[in-house]
């Protein structure tokens, strides 16, 4: 009979492996879980500042000066869908994401609105919990908002072209030196992406033509529909000067050496038109609207999230 002693390492070789396995699950479950939990403190900040900003903006006494027109709630839920539908078109051609990706972009403009680019990171977090259908998101994620800014830009310089010669006489010196040092500090800060397009951007050209292409659609669009629900809110302005209005907005707002954007285009515009405290209180109604709109849609999404989780997950 063979009494010779088993090799000493056998019984290590058999154990080894699982204590190694147990003691990687928990790291493996949370890799799974990361932008899950990412997803959910976003939304949770989401729902925080929106209260903050709401109760801030003291709605009731707006709430009386909203306007009767059908019209200008018909414009202003366009306006307010308008990027959504318009990151909807991209992403779609990207990854062709179901509808259901819808109300993760809703969350994105929800957050990018609150946040700065939290909106990039949420939806990234998004495209990682669905990696059979996206293999690579952050090179696509990336290049829509570097091309989203550019777009943003190369528009609002192009608007400047063509409104600056109308807006002359509102202007004193200090702040024509301010808008043309702020054109040169926007063409300046889109240059080097376009030097470096080759480093910078992962897709490919023609793809990268038409996200570019329909953000700037998106800008023009949004300039458009918000002059548009600006006319069915305001009376004795007319919608061309109001579209008028809509691009020199759209200047201000990405004016970088201007430090209160909504005052001073109040003040060009109340020159211009001649109605300040009318487009004042307008500029107010539809920056609360916009709050509102954002915290329904958040906190009802949250909700269809907690009752139904299993689509959630799935869904977004």
């Amino acid at each position: 009979m063979n009494t010779s002693p088993a090799p000493p390492s056998s019984g290590l070789a058999l154990e080894t492996p699982v204590a190694d396995l147990a003691g990687l699950e928990p790291m493996e479950t949370l890799k799974r879980r990361w932008p899950m939990v990412v997803g959910g403190i976003i939304t949770l900040v989401m729902i925080v500042m929106l209260g903050k900003q709401l109760i801030d903006t003291g709605l009731t006494g707006l709430t009386k000066a909203l306007p009767r027109n059908p019209f200008f709630y018909l414009f202003f839920t366009l306006y307010y869908f308008s990027p959504v539908v318009g990151d909807y078109t991209i992403f779609h051609r990207l990854w062709n994401i179901p509808a259901a990706g819808f109300a993760a972009l809703i969350r994105k403009r929800v957050a990018s609105d609150m946040i700065g680019y939290s909106g990039e990171a949420y939806f990234y977090t998004w495209a990682r919990q669905r990696s059979t259908m996206i293999a690579a998101p952050f090179g696509a994620v990336k290049d829509v908002s570097i091309l989203s800014a550019i777009a943003g830009s190369a528009v609002t310089l192009a608007v400047l072209v063509v409104a600056l010669p109308f807006v002359m006489g509102s202007l004193d010196d200090a702040k024509l030196r301010i808008v043309g040092w702020s054109a040169v500090v926007i063409f300046a800060m889109s240059l080097p992406f376009l030097i470096f397009s080759k480093r910078v951007f992962s897709l490919d050209r023609g793809t990268l033509w038409f996200i570019f292409a329909v953000h700037c659609a998106r800008v023009l669009g949004g300039a458009i529909l918000v002059a548009i629900v600006w006319h069915f809110g305001l009376i004795g302005i007319s919608l061309t000067t109001l579209l008028l209005l809509s691009a020199l907005r759209m200047l201000v707002s990405r004016l970088p050496m201007v430090p209160n954007k909504d005052l001073f285009f109040a003040t060009i515009a109340g020159m211009s038109a001649g109605q300040h405290a009318a487009l004042t209180q307008m500029l107010a109604i539809v920056a609360a609207m916009i709050l509102v709109v954002h915290a329904t849609l958040i906190i009802g999404l949250a909700l269809h999230g907690l009752l139904a989780p299993g689509r959630a997950t799935t869904q977004g």
